[in-house]
């Protein structure tokens, strides 16, 4: 029975990781997107087209991780909006100094860093905002 319960969890957490993924993917493309819009069309300077970007597809993400990724969340109480939220701000901190490190220090192109910063701060994403919704 015990084999049957953990093999049923599995399937679960696979299948949030698989929706998770769905999403990211999803709010990855709204960021860069975003990115590329305000830098090449508004001409902000990449650092702020990247926190801009980023935070718009934060709240986008929270909507579909409560609603879609993480079924059974139920109604979020103040604490794990906050933890989710922080969680948020660190990826966006995160976000930036990745960008920074790749584009001025490492001299890479500003959208190929963002694929790169994307990598780092989705595993960050995942296991931050897993334990903000979840409680």
């Amino acid at each position: 029975m015990n084999v049957f319960l953990d093999e049923r969890r599995a399937s679960a957490r696979f299948r949030e990781i698989m929706r998770f993924v769905v999403v990211g993917g999803g709010c990855f493309l709204v960021d860069y997107g975003m990115l590329y819009a305000f830098t090449e069309f508004v001409g902000l300077p990449y650092l702020w087209s990247s926190g801009l970007s980023f935070s718009l597809s934060v709240v986008v993400n929270y909507w579909l991780c409560v609603t879609y990724v993480f079924r059974g969340a139920g109604a979020q109480s103040t604490r794990q909006r906050a933890l989710f939220f922080g969680s948020s701000i660190a990826g966006l901190l995160l976000n930036q100094a990745c960008m920074y490190v790749f584009v001025d220090i490492c001299g890479i192109y500003y959208m190929v860093a963002k694929l790169f910063a994307t990598a780092i701060v989705t595993v960050w994403n995942y296991v931050m905002k897993r334990r903000a919704i979840q409680g």
